[in-house]
């Protein structure tokens, strides 16, 4: 593989991750469960597979106010990509989720680390696992729902 080809695969999935939280602060839930429809999904203890599991574990445990979105901004860093081969990486990202609202001035609510895994399939980079490491936390009583409801691993 020369550098090229890792530069491109390191892009896709640069613009993969970019493209989750993006969806998330956009309030598209559908848009995410799709780009996470081949992923084992695990937050905390709880583990989700497939589209629609993952689109009933954001609507179950992630509140959207009357826009529509979760009014959250989430800033990825530290993002270290291993290329594996042609046809899987690995990567590990630091996220923080700021949020603002009436009664809450926009403020850092959670920290942590997102830990992927990826394959090429089908002639398309996908998620093929997301572990959600939360780390520190604000106040997410404005964020996080219901606990979920799914079967843990």
């Amino acid at each position: 593989m020369t550098a090229i080809d890792r530069l491109v695969i390191e892009s896709e999935i640069n613009r993969l991750l970019a493209t989750y939280v993006h969806n998330l602060d956009d309030g598209k839930i559908e848009e995410n469960a799709k780009l996470l429809a081949d992923t084992r999904f695990k937050v905390g203890e709880v583990v989700v597979s497939g589209q629609d599991e993952i689109d009933q574990f954001f609507r179950s445990n992630v509140q959207h106010h009357e826009d529509g979105t979760p009014r959250t901004w989430h800033a990825l860093s530290n993002i270290l990509i291993n290329v594996e081969s042609a046809t899987s990486a690995k990567a590990v990202s630091y996220f923080t989720v700021h949020q603002a609202l009436d009664g809450l001035p926009l403020q850092p609510i959670v920290t942590g680390r997102y830990v992927d895994a990826f394959e090429l399939r089908d002639g398309r980079w996908r998620f093929t696992s997301r572990e959600v490491q939360p780390r520190l936390f604000g106040d997410v009583s404005k964020h996080v729902a219901a606990p979920a409801n799914a079967s843990a691993e």
